[in-house]
């Protein structure tokens, strides 16, 4: 009788086993890949959306926002993250295998961030002097009011969507110097200026942590702004940007839904606590 009990429970725990597989194995899935800007805010998105909704599990990985957008365009992720927007070309693609032009949703505003050592004496720069320094125009510290010294630029690497914003909103389309050394990452750039006391480098703001943030000016006779919450909703700060969502089509079903949730006031409390910018 004990035998036989214990088969009993055996299998019960077998059949219990075989349905919590079942059910896990029938998670509806949401794939979301692309810039590297916006990976942790994805990620945050994805483990508090995930804890209201565990029907659904929604995957987050980078690599760059023309990563993902390429990922979109060959049918290999619901949703592209970027921090530029789409391009024509990347549209056309689209187009052609899917019959659609893509929609776009505006989820986050981002302050591209200027980040120098702390030791660095500078604290203010114009648009203009920025442009020079990134050119390789103006390439020693002393001509923006710092130490007789050679600039040391850092940059991201040409698939970054921040590489492709900043070269076409600040440098207006012209090349980076050939001296900036590109890194694979937003973290890589600010560890490397953060070890550097001649290096300057730029990216997302929230990643702006153990260096300085070098205020900007929109001209040489306008004020500086840091990227704040109030100088990104005045308008204030002269890099501001988008941060985007990418689908094929306009949302349905458990995509539209996790959409949505970014946009409400829970996905957007989100956002803040990562250090970006509400959208509303």
């Amino acid at each position: 009788m004990k035998k036989m009990s214990k088969k009993i429970i055996a299998v019960g725990l077998c059949i219990a086993c075989a349905f919590g597989l079942m059910a896990a194995t029938n998670k509806k899935v949401v794939t979301v890949k692309g810039s590297d800007t916006m990976v942790i805010l994805a990620q945050r998105w994805a483990e508090q959306y995930m804890a209201s909704h565990p029907d659904i599990t929604v995957q987050v990985t980078g690599g760059g926002s023309g990563v993902g957008l390429s990922a979109l365009i060959n049918g290999t992720t619901d949703i592209a993250n970027s921090s530029r927007p789409m391009k024509k070309s990347e549209m056309d693609k689209l187009k052609v295998r899917f019959n659609s032009l893509g929609y776009e949703t505006q989820a986050a505003k981002d302050g591209i961030t200027l980040y120098l050592n702390e030791s660095n004496p500078v604290s203010e720069m114009s648009l203009a002097q920025i442009k020079a320094i990134y050119l390789g125009e103006i390439t020693n510290w002393k001509d923006v009011g710092g130490p007789d010294a050679k600039i040391i630029l850092y940059g991201r690497e040409n698939s970054s969507g921040t590489y492709v914003y900043f070269r076409d909103n600040v440098l207006s389309g012209k090349d980076y110097a050939a001296s900036m050394q590109s890194l694979p990452g937003t973290a890589a750039v600010v560890n490397a200026v953060a070890k550097d006391n001649l290096g300057i480098g730029y990216g997302g703001a929230a990643y702006a942590k153990g260096i300085k943030v070098l205020k900007v000016k929109k001209d040489a006779n306008s004020p500086a702004y840091e990227p704040t919450p109030e100088t990104i909703k005045m308008n204030q700060y002269p890099i501001t940007r988008y941060l985007y969502m990418y689908t094929r089509a306009k949302p349905t079903g458990d995509i539209k839904d996790f959409v949505d949730w970014t946009l409400s006031a829970e996905g957007q409390s989100v956002v803040t606590k990562v250090g970006y910018f509400p959208v509303n």
